[in-house]
């Protein structure tokens, strides 16, 4: 059994050399790059003194550097030339420019430094934009291609044409259920717009009243609010009453002729 169980855990066991091994590879590298800036920094230095006092100088931060007697200073600006006009740098935010030209100029004091070049970063923003008007052109031309083409119609569309499509058709949407054969289609509603607008003034006399106090006609609610209110919109055309609303109801106001 205790085989078997130490067979079984084998597998388990074992373990990539290179994968355990890969985290201390990348300790000695940034332990290597640290040394080697130190290193440069402290060669670079070595050329200069401190401006206050002649001390020894030490690399304290990003192209700053700091003396025993406190003085802290960019050494970019106090001892860096501009290449192209031999001026004094100053300081942008993210790179050092001469200040006669205004050109990039790299600092010697920034280990790894990324210059912002305005140039190429122009040119590949043009590059950008010129490949992006391509892939739109390109995309209105492939959909200009695959649309359909004109359908001419010589003669004006007949259903009957088509054995069975009408039937089909009528099927498909319940037509015959709808309407059934030798009927007529009769609408009486039972409106009477006089009865409503002398019913209406007989309730008001020459005051006021709510919309819903004015007693219906109809057996129906619903439809006896609707006509009610179809009536006053012609009424309220005709300045015979002046309608407000008041929340959820409506203010009829008898308007003297």
């Amino acid at each position: 059994m205790q085989m078997l169980n130490k067979n079984c855990n084998a597998p388990t066991d074992l373990k990539n050399p290179l994968i355990e091994e890969i985290h201390f590879v990348h300790v000695q590298i940034a332990q290597l790059k640290e040394k080697t800036k130190n290193f440069y920094f402290h060669v670079l230095l070595s050329q200069y003194n401190c401006p206050k006092c002649s001390g020894e100088l030490t690399m304290t931060d990003q192209s700053q550097c700091s003396c025993l007697c406190g003085n802290i200073l960019d050494p970019t600006l106090t001892f860096q030339k501009s290449i192209c006009c031999g001026a004094r740098l100053i300081r942008r935010t993210f790179h050092y420019a001469c200040s006669r030209c205004n050109k990039t100029n790299p600092s010697r004091f920034i280990f790894d430094e990324r210059v912002f070049d305005r140039e190429y970063f122009s040119r590949m923003m043009q590059a950008s934009r010129v490949k992006a008007r391509k892939k739109k052109e390109e995309m209105i031309r492939f959909l200009t291609e695959a649309r359909s083409g004109e359908l001419p119609l010589l003669q004006e569309p007949c259903l009957e044409l088509i054995p069975g499509l009408v039937e089909d058709l009528n099927d498909l949407v319940g037509a015959d259920d709808l309407i059934p054969d030798n009927s007529r289609l009769e609408i009486d509603t039972g409106f009477e717009m006089d009865d409503y607008r002398s019913h209406i003034l007989s309730a008001l006399g020459c005051g006021s009243r709510m919309f819903s106090s004015i007693n219906r006609i109809l057996s129906d609610p619903r439809e006896d609010r609707i006509w009610r209110f179809v009536t006053l919109v012609f009424m309220r055309h005709e300045r015979e009453v002046e309608l407000t609303q008041q929340n959820n109801d409506l203010l009829i106001e008898s308007i003297e002729g």
